[in-house]
């Protein structure tokens, strides 16, 4: 090989490398989670994402598989009979945290990140708050005081919302235009401090808004959430530094 060809591989490489070992963002050093998906599956018939991701599918696709490892990378596609967006599913536990990692999305598909804590009572499903990104809008969902909180998600299946609680859920939620490329990686940053989730995307920030339920004390799962098609790939989730951890 041509010397300018090794240089070319090389610089690859080594940006491929810089995702899932970038530094810390600031004032959070402790690593809770990362995974760039570099293995394979045993099986290619079955789901077997590893490095303890769970899935939906056996419950609301009849165990068809949703989830594959592909490219060094996780790809997931919403089954025909699913009767459900796909979730797939990291137990980890913080309070403030940075969370990172890429996506790509074609036309008219979606990511949700979708934060739940499945010992808290008052939501359906353990749900807490959630970005979810299209390619022309992101939308913040505060969603534990929102549409997920049990007495009001029982009033809109009912069809019974009070004007009060169509206030409640307007309030607890935000949308903020985009004009992302398709079928292309883009990075993706999500930012939890107290009641105030931001969001940047391509290192800028697109998004941010404020709402009680976003600093509930510990969330305890994250899910990639998917209607249609999403690739995720080098997922990481930082909580603070020991310092800032005391300060808070």
């Amino acid at each position: 090989a041509s010397l300018s060809s090794v240089l070319v591989v090389v610089c690859c490489w080594l940006a491929a490398a810089d995702l899932i070992a970038a530094d810390p963002p600031s004032g959070f050093g402790r690593r809770l989670f990362s995974d760039s998906f570099e293995r394979s599956e045993a099986d290619p018939a079955r789901e077997q994402p590893g490095n303890n991701w769970g899935t939906n599918s056996r419950s609301r696709a009849q165990g068809v598989k949703q989830v594959f490892l592909r490219d060094g990378a996780l790809f997931i596609k919403m089954a025909a009979v699913a009767d459900h967006g796909v979730s797939v599913t990291q137990d980890v536990a913080f309070d403030d945290a940075v969370i990172r990692m890429r996506f790509k999305l074609g036309e008219g598909d979606d990511l949700g990140i979708n934060i739940a804590d499945m010992q808290e009572a008052s939501v359906h499903a353990g749900h807490i708050c959630m970005p979810r990104i299209r390619l022309n809008r992101l939308e913040i969902r505060d969603l534990k005081t929102g549409r997920m909180r049990l007495d009001v998600r029982e009033r809109a299946k009912a069809k019974q919302l009070t004007p009060a609680d169509r206030k409640l859920l307007a309030a607890s939620e935000q949308r903020f235009p985009l004009q992302l490329e398709a079928n292309v990686w883009h990075t993706l940053e999500i930012r939890i401090i107290g009641d105030t989730m931001t969001v940047a995307i391509d290192g800028k920030a697109v998004g941010a808004f404020t709402s009680k339920g976003i600093d509930h004390p510990t969330k305890r799962r994250i899910r990639l959430a998917v209607n249609r098609e999403a690739w995720v790939d080098d997922v990481e989730i930082y909580g603070p530094s020991e310092a800032a951890a005391d300060s808070r």
